[in-house]
């Protein structure tokens, strides 16, 4: 089967899955709103207006305003933006430090694997909570910091499932046939064993993306992740720390809680939708 066509079952596939469509219908409208809330509502997330603070809901401001008068739905938005911006980002690094190292130690076996594989064993022996909060209070605060920190602590799940992928793949005839063939080690890893990650890949991107933006917002509320003027939903979170706040203003945290577990939801309904379709033995039907 041609890479189209194998492309095309799996589209068909996922299409098929009615919870998968429309969490990623979800989580498209939701990534729409947070990247264009600029242009859709012409508003400064950070513009301070004291007269304005803390009124409630209404048709000037649809989410309220917070203790100095910002605008919670612009602000809301705009610090969805960050947290996605935290997922999708921290993901990709963990993809790329987990992949290489796990290519590596699943091709080439030996001494390179039990030295790979010792190295993420002892990372992964380290609780991951308090690495994450002592790397954060170590190398600072911030949303650079804060994908770098999340990044560098998942990618040893990604190494142990392209290891063991490529552990199986390189025993087979198609690969034995290009070794045979004069093909260097290179274009055996690029051409016939990468390619054959890529469902672990998406599987793990997807539940990644969300603990990546858990994690953000733990971190956020703890007041080590995303600091001002910007903001991610966890720290629009943490501000409910005040029982004042979390009493008599819901409008100011409840949105990005709302918006937090609506973003998780869709993500897992597409990680299950394309984990479905990647299953050579699951079959089409709608869900």
């Amino acid at each position: 089967m041609s890479s189209t066509s194998l492309s095309a079952t799996r589209w068909r596939k996922f299409k098929a899955n009615r919870p998968a469509m429309l969490a990623l219908a979800v989580f498209l409208a939701i990534a729409l709103l947070c990247i264009f809330a600029k242009q859709l509502l012409a508003t400064d997330p950070n513009a301070i207006d004291l007269e304005s603070a803390l009124l409630a809901p209404s048709s000037a401001h649809w989410l309220g305003t917070d203790q100095t008068g910002r605008d919670m739905l612009a602000r809301t938005l705009a610090a969805g933006r960050v947290s996605i911006l935290v997922g999708v980002c921290s993901v990709i690094l963990a993809i790329v430090i987990g992949t290489l190292l796990g290519s590596l130690a699943g091709y080439f076996g030996g001494w390179v694997d039990n030295l790979i594989m010792r190295f993420v064993d002892l990372v992964m022996t380290f609780p991951t909570v308090i690495v994450l909060m002592t790397l954060a209070a170590v190398i600072g605060s911030g949303t650079g910091k804060t994908i770098l920190i999340i990044g560098l602590l998942s990618w040893p799940l990604v190494c142990r499932l392209v290891r063991a992928r490529i552990l199986s793949v390189r025993e087979m005839e198609f690969v034995a046939a290009a070794r045979t063939l004069g093909a260097g080690h290179t274009y055996i890893l690029l051409r016939h064993c990468l390619p054959n990650t890529i469902d672990v890949l998406v599987v793990f991107a997807s539940l990644g993306f969300v603990t990546a933006i858990m994690a953000e917002a733990g971190l956020s509320f703890l007041g080590l992740g995303v600091q001002l003027p910007d903001a991610s939903w966890g720290s629009l979170i943490s501000i409910a720390r005040e029982a004042a706040i979390l009493k008599q203003y819901p409008w100011i945290w409840l949105p990005s809680g709302l918006f937090i577990v609506l973003t998780a939801l869709a993500v897992n309904f597409i990680g299950d939708g394309l984990r479905q379709a990647f299953d050579p033995k699951a079959k089409s039907g709608t869900a």
